[in-house]
């Protein structure tokens, strides 16, 4: 299991939006590659970079910032925020990102989106946004929500060479009031794709909950900005052997 620390960034500054929603902004630092470096320094393997400009736009927006993050940190990087088409995916990929991950374009081209996760040079290099309200799937931001379930949909991709699925329950992101546990357990009962749990936690005692499930990973973004948890403390719980943080 991995703990992903996240970087959202936004018009070049390293922020957090609070449930998604962009005039509800907490501003933390000026330079997201120093954060970057840092959070590789406390000995992170993974990092989780929200391209907030490229969510609105519609198509990438900071692929220097994110390219200058690679280099400096040797970090494996995971992607999401804007993409919506092949050409988009491909300039992540090719900045040096280990990973891109959709959403909103999956959900709504998903035969699009069927032909290239299973393109073999894509294999384990996509990774599937489910963001939900209350178990139902929303897109567009989190602007609108669908009438499809995360947990159906989870089923619908068993088997196919996803890199991974990042679920999120939208109404705990940022809010640091702890993780959906039981939704998360359900999402990654229903699949065989590796599920990174996203949204809420605010303590050390979240990590040790959601280390307990049968999930590959942890987004821990504001929780890590305000010092409501330690970083190497993190990654620790996670090195252990399953069922022993209980």
């Amino acid at each position: 299991m991995e703990i992903y620390p996240a970087i959202d960034i936004r018009q070049g500054r390293c922020v957090r939006l609070i449930q998604g929603d962009y005039d509800r902004q907490l501003d933390y630092a000026d330079d997201p590659v120093a954060v970057a470096e840092a959070f590789a320094g406390t000995g992170a393997r993974w990092l989780h970079v929200v391209d907030l400009d490229g969510a609105r736009a519609g198509v990438p927006q900071n692929l220097a910032v994110i390219k200058q993050i690679i280099r400096r940190t040797g970090l494996h990087v995971q992607v999401g925020g804007g993409i919506r088409s092949e050409p988009s995916l491909r300039a992540v990929l090719g900045c040096g990102a280990r990973r891109a991950i959709v959403g909103t374009a999956a959900l709504e081209a998903w035969a699009w989106f069927d032909d290239l996760v299973h393109q073999p040079r894509h294999r384990g290099r996509i990774g599937l946004a489910l963001d939900a309200r209350e178990g139902m799937l929303a897109g567009r931001g989190w602007t609108q929500t669908t009438a499809r379930r995360a947990v159906d949909v989870a089923g619908a991709v068993a088997g196919w060479p996803l890199g991974a699925i990042i679920y999120t329950d939208i109404s705990r992101d940022g809010m640091l009031t702890g993780p959906n546990v039981e939704a998360t357990a359900q999402v990654a009962a229903a699949t065989d794709v590796p599920v990174i749990a996203s949204g809420g936690v605010g303590c050390i005692d979240d990590v040790r909950r959601l280390a307990n499930l049968a999930i590959e990973g942890i987004i821990i973004g504001r929780a890590l900005y305000e010092k409501k948890l330690d970083l190497a403390e993190a990654i620790a719980i996670v090195a252990e052997p399953r069922g022993a943080g209980q």
